[in-house]
């Protein structure tokens, strides 16, 4: 039961995830900043250096504040962020806001699969991966047609508002249902 919900709320994570994917978020700061593909490519060069530190920094916070803390409480701020990428005035805030989340948006990932490891018997750890894989694989798959489909509907940045509102969704749900779920290691 656990790892049907965790599943769930998962993909709806990646389905949040999958409306701003790299190449739609390069094709937005294009069409919004008419930046050059260089700029755009160093700028996501430098969110994915942020990202790559933010899984290092997950662990000290994950054993200080615990694993569903260390999941909601960086995500949330970093889904808040995407929202507000569609009112940034300018580029500077624009690439502010994109560093920021960077650094915020990935310290879920080693958190939350030490926690479906650790809230599962060892016998169904091999399912339980399997199973939250899967939900995520496809619904990340839904979100780049939806997000394009967004795109040329309208010159808004509707699918960062939506992806960025689905992720929080996913944040404060899991809050909800599992932060009186705690793994061993916390109880």
């Amino acid at each position: 039961r656990i790892v049907y919900g965790l599943s769930g709320l998962f993909a709806l994570d990646s389905l949040g995830s999958g409306f701003f994917v790299q190449s739609l978020l390069a094709l937005w700061l294009y069409n919004t900043f008419d930046l050059s593909l260089a700029t755009t490519a160093a700028i996501l060069f430098w969110a994915g250096l942020c990202s790559a530190v933010s899984y290092l920094v997950a662990v000290p916070l994950a054993a200080r504040i615990g694993l569903i803390n260390t999941m909601v409480f960086t995500h949330l701020p970093s889904s808040l962020m995407v929202m507000a990428l569609p009112f940034a005035p300018n580029l500077a805030v624009a690439i502010a806001l994109l560093l920021a989340r960077a650094a915020l948006s990935n310290m879920d990932v080693p958190t939350r699969n030490s926690y479906v490891m650790a809230v599962v018997t060892p016998a169904e750890r091999p399912a339980a991966a399997s199973m939250t894989a899967t939900a995520k694989s496809l619904a990340t798959a839904a979100g780049p047609a939806l997000a394009g489909w967004l795109m040329t509907a309208s010159a808004f940045a509707w699918p960062l508002l939506i992806g960025g509102a689905l992720k929080a969704t996913y944040d404060l749900l899991l809050l909800w249902r599992f932060q009186r779920v705690k793994p061993p290691e916390e109880q």
